[in-house]
Protein backbone atom coordinates (compact mmCIF):
# COMPACT_ATOMS: atom_id res chain seq x y z
CA UNK A 1 0.00 0.00 0.00
CA UNK A 2 1.29 2.94 -1.25
CA UNK A 3 0.58 6.63 0.00
CA UNK A 4 -0.93 8.51 -2.86
CA UNK A 5 -0.25 12.29 -2.32
CA UNK A 6 3.42 13.29 -3.40
CA UNK A 7 2.20 15.10 -6.26
CA UNK A 8 -1.36 16.45 -4.76
CA UNK A 9 -2.12 19.90 -3.68
CA UNK A 10 0.10 20.36 -0.04
CA UNK A 11 -3.98 21.15 1.73
CA UNK A 12 -4.60 17.79 -0.04
CA UNK A 13 -5.65 15.15 2.61
CA UNK A 14 -3.62 12.17 2.43
CA UNK A 15 -5.16 8.84 0.99
CA UNK A 16 -4.24 5.41 1.11
CA UNK A 17 -4.93 3.29 -1.85
CA UNK A 18 -2.87 0.34 -4.49
CA UNK A 19 -3.25 -2.11 -1.73
CA UNK A 20 -4.34 -5.82 -1.52
CA UNK A 21 -6.92 -7.67 0.82
CA UNK A 22 -8.09 -10.97 1.59
CA UNK A 23 -10.99 -11.06 4.05
CA UNK A 24 -11.75 -14.47 5.34
CA UNK A 25 -15.63 -14.93 6.13
CA UNK A 26 -17.11 -17.74 8.14
CA UNK A 27 -21.06 -18.65 9.75
CA UNK A 28 -21.41 -16.50 12.37
CA UNK A 29 -21.34 -17.13 16.31
CA UNK A 30 -23.63 -14.90 19.19
CA UNK A 31 -21.01 -12.51 21.02
CA UNK A 32 -21.92 -14.61 24.42
CA UNK A 33 -23.38 -17.72 25.47
CA UNK A 34 -26.50 -15.89 27.07
CA UNK A 35 -29.76 -16.21 25.46
CA UNK A 36 -30.14 -12.27 24.44
CA UNK A 37 -26.56 -12.86 22.53
CA UNK A 38 -28.42 -15.96 21.11
CA UNK A 39 -31.79 -14.46 20.04
CA UNK A 40 -30.27 -11.53 18.40
CA UNK A 41 -27.52 -13.75 16.38
CA UNK A 42 -30.44 -16.52 15.27
CA UNK A 43 -33.11 -13.27 14.40
CA UNK A 44 -30.15 -12.31 11.87
CA UNK A 45 -29.05 -16.07 10.63
CA UNK A 46 -32.91 -17.22 10.58
CA UNK A 47 -34.38 -13.99 9.07
CA UNK A 48 -31.86 -14.56 5.54
CA UNK A 49 -33.87 -15.37 2.72
CA UNK A 50 -31.72 -17.58 1.46
CA UNK A 51 -31.18 -19.23 4.44
CA UNK A 52 -35.37 -19.85 4.87
CA UNK A 53 -36.64 -19.83 1.51
CA UNK A 54 -40.51 -19.80 2.99
CA UNK A 55 -42.05 -16.43 1.93
CA UNK A 56 -41.32 -13.85 4.76
CA UNK A 57 -45.18 -13.37 5.51
CA UNK A 58 -45.54 -16.78 6.55
CA UNK A 59 -42.08 -17.38 8.28
CA UNK A 60 -41.37 -14.13 10.19
CA UNK A 61 -44.76 -14.63 12.20
CA UNK A 62 -43.36 -18.08 13.19
CA UNK A 63 -39.66 -17.10 13.82
CA UNK A 64 -40.78 -14.22 16.02
CA UNK A 65 -43.67 -15.48 17.64
CA UNK A 66 -42.57 -18.81 18.21
CA UNK A 67 -38.33 -19.93 17.17
CA UNK A 68 -36.84 -16.42 19.30
CA UNK A 69 -38.82 -16.91 22.26
CA UNK A 70 -38.01 -20.96 22.70
CA UNK A 71 -34.57 -21.97 21.26
CA UNK A 72 -32.09 -19.00 22.47
CA UNK A 73 -32.57 -20.58 26.12
CA UNK A 74 -31.88 -24.13 24.83
CA UNK A 75 -29.03 -22.68 22.00
CA UNK A 76 -27.26 -20.84 24.96
CA UNK A 77 -26.68 -23.72 26.87
CA UNK A 78 -25.34 -25.42 24.11
CA UNK A 79 -22.80 -22.67 23.41
CA UNK A 80 -21.82 -22.64 26.91
CA UNK A 81 -20.59 -26.37 26.86
CA UNK A 82 -18.59 -25.31 24.10
CA UNK A 83 -17.62 -21.59 24.76
CA UNK A 84 -13.33 -20.86 25.67
CA UNK A 85 -11.94 -17.73 27.58
CA UNK A 86 -10.84 -16.29 24.65
CA UNK A 87 -15.11 -16.36 23.47
CA UNK A 88 -16.78 -18.76 20.45
CA UNK A 89 -14.65 -21.42 18.86
CA UNK A 90 -15.50 -20.75 15.39
CA UNK A 91 -14.34 -17.33 16.34
CA UNK A 92 -11.04 -17.24 17.73
CA UNK A 93 -10.03 -20.49 15.34
CA UNK A 94 -11.00 -18.21 12.05
CA UNK A 95 -9.32 -15.20 14.03
CA UNK A 96 -6.02 -17.32 14.17
CA UNK A 97 -6.40 -18.39 10.80
CA UNK A 98 -6.41 -14.50 9.60
CA UNK A 99 -3.52 -13.90 11.25
CA UNK A 100 -1.78 -17.37 10.17
CA UNK A 101 -2.47 -16.17 6.89
CA UNK A 102 -1.51 -12.52 7.55
CA UNK A 103 2.41 -14.58 8.38
CA UNK A 104 2.58 -16.42 5.35
CA UNK A 105 1.53 -14.10 3.10
CA UNK A 106 3.64 -11.14 4.31
CA UNK A 107 3.38 -7.77 4.56
CA UNK A 108 2.21 -7.16 0.50
CA UNK A 109 -1.36 -8.08 1.72
CA UNK A 110 -3.78 -6.92 4.51
CA UNK A 111 -5.36 -10.39 6.11
CA UNK A 112 -8.67 -9.97 7.68
CA UNK A 113 -11.94 -11.38 8.92
CA UNK A 114 -15.42 -11.51 8.97
CA UNK A 115 -18.77 -13.49 9.95
CA UNK A 116 -21.54 -13.37 7.67
CA UNK A 117 -24.19 -12.84 10.86
CA UNK A 118 -22.50 -11.24 13.73
CA UNK A 119 -19.10 -9.36 14.18
CA UNK A 120 -17.12 -8.77 12.90
CA UNK A 121 -19.40 -7.69 10.06
CA UNK A 122 -18.23 -8.16 6.54
CA UNK A 123 -19.39 -4.13 5.86
CA UNK A 124 -16.99 -3.34 8.66
CA UNK A 125 -14.26 -5.20 7.65
CA UNK A 126 -14.60 -4.45 4.03
CA UNK A 127 -15.21 0.05 5.39
CA UNK A 128 -11.88 -0.92 7.50
CA UNK A 129 -9.83 -2.54 4.24
CA UNK A 130 -10.70 0.18 1.72
CA UNK A 131 -9.85 2.60 4.49
CA UNK A 132 -6.53 1.17 4.86
CA UNK A 133 -5.99 1.13 1.09
CA UNK A 134 -7.07 -1.95 -0.34
CA UNK A 135 -8.22 -1.11 -3.79
CA UNK A 136 -8.28 -5.29 -4.15
CA UNK A 137 -10.40 -7.52 -2.01
CA UNK A 138 -10.24 -11.43 -2.37
CA UNK A 139 -13.48 -12.08 -0.70
CA UNK A 140 -12.84 -15.54 1.02
CA UNK A 141 -15.80 -17.63 2.16
CA UNK A 142 -14.61 -20.61 4.12
CA UNK A 143 -17.02 -23.02 2.49
CA UNK A 144 -15.14 -26.05 1.07
CA UNK A 145 -18.93 -26.93 -0.42
CA UNK A 146 -20.79 -24.04 -2.24
CA UNK A 147 -24.32 -23.50 -1.93
CA UNK A 148 -26.90 -20.89 -2.03
CA UNK A 149 -26.88 -20.52 1.87
CA UNK A 150 -23.79 -20.21 2.47
CA UNK A 151 -21.46 -18.95 0.05
CA UNK A 152 -24.06 -16.95 -2.18
CA UNK A 153 -24.97 -15.24 0.90
CA UNK A 154 -21.51 -14.25 1.90
CA UNK A 155 -21.75 -12.54 -1.74
CA UNK A 156 -25.08 -11.07 -1.06
CA UNK A 157 -23.68 -9.22 2.35
CA UNK A 158 -20.55 -8.06 0.26
CA UNK A 159 -22.51 -6.40 -2.61
CA UNK A 160 -24.77 -4.42 -0.01
CA UNK A 161 -21.95 -3.54 1.64
CA UNK A 162 -20.43 -2.03 -1.97
CA UNK A 163 -23.91 -0.59 -3.06
CA UNK A 164 -22.89 2.39 0.39
CA UNK A 165 -19.47 2.68 -0.92
CA UNK A 166 -18.86 6.14 -2.92
CA UNK A 167 -15.28 4.09 -3.93
CA UNK A 168 -15.57 0.34 -4.14
CA UNK A 169 -12.70 -1.62 -4.34
CA UNK A 170 -12.61 -4.74 -6.85
CA UNK A 171 -14.09 -8.00 -5.80
CA UNK A 172 -12.80 -11.77 -6.26
CA UNK A 173 -14.54 -14.60 -4.47
CA UNK A 174 -12.88 -17.44 -3.62
CA UNK A 175 -14.68 -20.60 -5.66
CA UNK A 176 -15.89 -23.43 -3.67
CA UNK A 177 -12.87 -25.79 -3.60
CA UNK A 178 -14.79 -29.35 -2.11
CA UNK A 179 -12.13 -31.09 -5.22
CA UNK A 180 -9.37 -29.41 -5.14
CA UNK A 181 -6.56 -31.76 -4.54
CA UNK A 182 -4.70 -29.34 -1.94
CA UNK A 183 -7.94 -29.50 -0.12
CA UNK A 184 -8.31 -33.13 -0.32
CA UNK A 185 -4.64 -33.66 0.52
CA UNK A 186 -5.05 -31.48 3.57
CA UNK A 187 -8.12 -33.13 5.10
CA UNK A 188 -6.30 -36.97 4.57
CA UNK A 189 -3.08 -36.10 5.91
CA UNK A 190 -4.97 -34.59 9.09
CA UNK A 191 -7.51 -36.98 9.54
CA UNK A 192 -5.04 -39.65 9.28
CA UNK A 193 -2.42 -38.39 11.63
CA UNK A 194 -5.67 -38.23 14.15
CA UNK A 195 -6.52 -41.84 13.60
CA UNK A 196 -3.27 -42.60 14.47
CA UNK A 197 -3.43 -40.97 17.26
CA UNK A 198 -5.97 -42.56 18.90
CA UNK A 199 -5.83 -45.58 21.46
CA UNK A 200 -8.18 -47.65 19.22
CA UNK A 201 -8.87 -48.98 15.65
CA UNK A 202 -12.26 -47.48 14.25
CA UNK A 203 -14.45 -49.82 12.80
CA UNK A 204 -16.31 -46.79 10.74
CA UNK A 205 -15.46 -43.67 9.97
CA UNK A 206 -18.08 -41.13 9.64
CA UNK A 207 -18.03 -38.28 7.38
CA UNK A 208 -21.13 -35.68 8.56
CA UNK A 209 -21.67 -32.82 6.44
CA UNK A 210 -23.79 -30.23 7.85
CA UNK A 211 -26.99 -30.78 6.18
CA UNK A 212 -29.93 -28.76 4.14
CA UNK A 213 -33.64 -29.10 2.94
CA UNK A 214 -33.86 -31.93 0.38
CA UNK A 215 -35.59 -29.15 -1.65
CA UNK A 216 -32.83 -27.12 -2.33
CA UNK A 217 -31.04 -29.81 -4.12
CA UNK A 218 -34.09 -30.61 -6.56
CA UNK A 219 -33.87 -26.53 -7.50
CA UNK A 220 -30.53 -26.84 -8.78
CA UNK A 221 -28.20 -26.36 -5.32
CA UNK A 222 -25.04 -28.23 -5.61
CA UNK A 223 -24.19 -28.65 -2.54
CA UNK A 224 -24.66 -32.55 -1.93
CA UNK A 225 -22.98 -33.14 -4.77
CA UNK A 226 -19.96 -31.29 -3.67
CA UNK A 227 -20.34 -32.77 -0.33
CA UNK A 228 -20.63 -36.86 -2.01
CA UNK A 229 -17.36 -35.57 -4.05
CA UNK A 230 -15.38 -34.54 -1.57
CA UNK A 231 -16.08 -37.92 0.22
CA UNK A 232 -15.22 -39.65 -2.66
CA UNK A 233 -12.36 -38.27 -3.10
CA UNK A 234 -11.10 -38.29 0.56
CA UNK A 235 -11.84 -42.17 0.61
CA UNK A 236 -9.55 -42.89 -2.33
CA UNK A 237 -7.08 -40.67 -1.08
CA UNK A 238 -6.87 -41.90 2.63
CA UNK A 239 -6.52 -45.91 0.66
CA UNK A 240 -7.19 -47.32 4.09
CA UNK A 241 -8.84 -50.86 3.39
CA UNK A 242 -9.62 -51.96 7.16
CA UNK A 243 -11.78 -48.96 7.57
CA UNK A 244 -15.33 -48.67 6.15
CA UNK A 245 -16.52 -45.10 5.74
CA UNK A 246 -19.43 -43.33 5.27
CA UNK A 247 -21.12 -40.12 4.56
CA UNK A 248 -24.12 -38.39 6.69
CA UNK A 249 -25.79 -35.23 6.91
CA UNK A 250 -26.32 -33.11 10.50
CA UNK A 251 -28.34 -30.71 12.14
CA UNK A 252 -31.65 -31.08 10.85
CA UNK A 253 -33.94 -28.09 11.63
CA UNK A 254 -37.69 -28.09 11.30
CA UNK A 255 -40.75 -30.70 9.63
CA UNK A 256 -39.14 -30.58 6.03
CA UNK A 257 -37.24 -33.35 4.65
CA UNK A 258 -33.46 -32.85 4.83
CA UNK A 259 -30.81 -34.51 2.83
CA UNK A 260 -30.01 -38.31 4.50
CA UNK A 261 -28.86 -39.92 6.13
CA UNK A 262 -29.34 -38.26 9.12
CA UNK A 263 -25.56 -38.35 11.05
CA UNK A 264 -27.73 -38.74 14.56
CA UNK A 265 -30.01 -42.10 12.81
CA UNK A 266 -26.91 -43.46 11.41
CA UNK A 267 -24.91 -43.57 14.61
CA UNK A 268 -27.77 -45.36 16.63
CA UNK A 269 -28.21 -47.53 13.68
CA UNK A 270 -24.71 -48.46 13.59
CA UNK A 271 -24.31 -49.17 16.91
CA UNK A 272 -27.43 -51.28 17.09
CA UNK A 273 -26.31 -53.45 13.93
CA UNK A 274 -23.15 -54.19 15.79
CA UNK A 275 -20.44 -51.78 15.42
CA UNK A 276 -18.85 -50.95 18.22
CA UNK A 277 -15.69 -48.38 17.44
CA UNK A 278 -16.27 -45.38 15.46
CA UNK A 279 -14.45 -41.88 14.46
CA UNK A 280 -16.46 -38.91 12.97
CA UNK A 281 -15.14 -35.60 11.51
CA UNK A 282 -16.92 -32.86 9.61
CA UNK A 283 -14.52 -32.23 6.57
CA UNK A 284 -17.55 -29.59 5.03
CA UNK A 285 -16.36 -26.97 8.42
CA UNK A 286 -13.23 -24.77 8.02
CA UNK A 287 -13.00 -24.44 11.63
CA UNK A 288 -15.01 -26.54 14.92
CA UNK A 289 -17.64 -24.76 16.05
CA UNK A 290 -21.06 -25.42 18.14
CA UNK A 291 -22.31 -28.02 15.63
CA UNK A 292 -18.78 -30.08 15.35
CA UNK A 293 -17.95 -29.48 18.93
CA UNK A 294 -20.95 -30.46 21.00
CA UNK A 295 -23.91 -31.70 18.09
CA UNK A 296 -21.17 -34.21 16.90
CA UNK A 297 -18.54 -34.53 20.00
CA UNK A 298 -20.76 -34.82 22.94
CA UNK A 299 -24.53 -35.25 21.44
CA UNK A 300 -23.21 -37.78 18.90
CA UNK A 301 -21.33 -39.41 21.52
CA UNK A 302 -24.26 -39.91 23.69
CA UNK A 303 -26.33 -41.26 20.82
CA UNK A 304 -23.36 -44.00 19.52
CA UNK A 305 -22.83 -45.29 23.77
CA UNK A 306 -26.41 -45.60 24.57
CA UNK A 307 -27.42 -46.95 21.24
CA UNK A 308 -24.50 -49.89 22.48
CA UNK A 309 -21.26 -48.72 21.00
CA UNK A 310 -18.04 -48.67 22.84
CA UNK A 311 -15.40 -46.42 21.06
CA UNK A 312 -15.94 -43.03 19.43
CA UNK A 313 -13.85 -40.08 18.54
CA UNK A 314 -14.54 -36.48 17.12
CA UNK A 315 -11.70 -35.85 15.02
CA UNK A 316 -10.71 -31.86 14.87
CA UNK A 317 -11.53 -29.59 11.92
CA UNK A 318 -8.72 -28.46 9.60
CA UNK A 319 -8.47 -25.41 12.09
CA UNK A 320 -4.96 -23.75 12.30
CA UNK A 321 -3.18 -27.40 11.61
CA UNK A 322 0.12 -27.43 9.62
CA UNK A 323 -2.34 -29.23 6.48
CA UNK A 324 -4.83 -26.39 6.90
CA UNK A 325 -2.93 -23.83 6.65
CA UNK A 326 -0.65 -24.97 3.86
CA UNK A 327 -3.95 -25.98 2.49
CA UNK A 328 -5.38 -22.12 2.91
CA UNK A 329 -2.42 -20.70 1.78
CA UNK A 330 -1.95 -22.51 -1.60
CA UNK A 331 -5.86 -21.55 -2.61
CA UNK A 332 -5.23 -17.92 -1.26
CA UNK A 333 -2.30 -17.75 -3.77
CA UNK A 334 -3.45 -19.20 -6.37
CA UNK A 335 -6.58 -16.53 -6.37
CA UNK A 336 -4.67 -13.66 -5.79
CA UNK A 337 -2.30 -14.64 -9.13
CA UNK A 338 -1.79 -11.31 -10.81
CA UNK A 339 -2.45 -8.94 -7.56
CA UNK A 340 0.39 -9.94 -5.65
Amino acid sequence: MTWQNQTLPHDHPPVRSGGVGVLLVNLGTPEAPDPGSVKRYLGEFLSDRRVVEIPQIIWQPILRGIILTTRPKKSAAAYAKVWTEEGSPLAVITRRQAEAMQERLGESVRVDWAMRYGTPSIPNRLDAMMAAGCERVLLAPLYPQYSGATTATVVDKASDALKAMRWQPSLRTLPPYHDDPAYIDALAVDISRQLDALDFAPELLLLSFHGMPERMLHLGDPYHCHCRKTARLLEARLNRPGLRLRTTFQSRFGRAKWLEPATDITLEEEARAGTRRIAIAAPGFSADCLETLEELAMEGRQQFIEAGGEEFAALSCLNTSDAGLAMLETILRRELSGWI
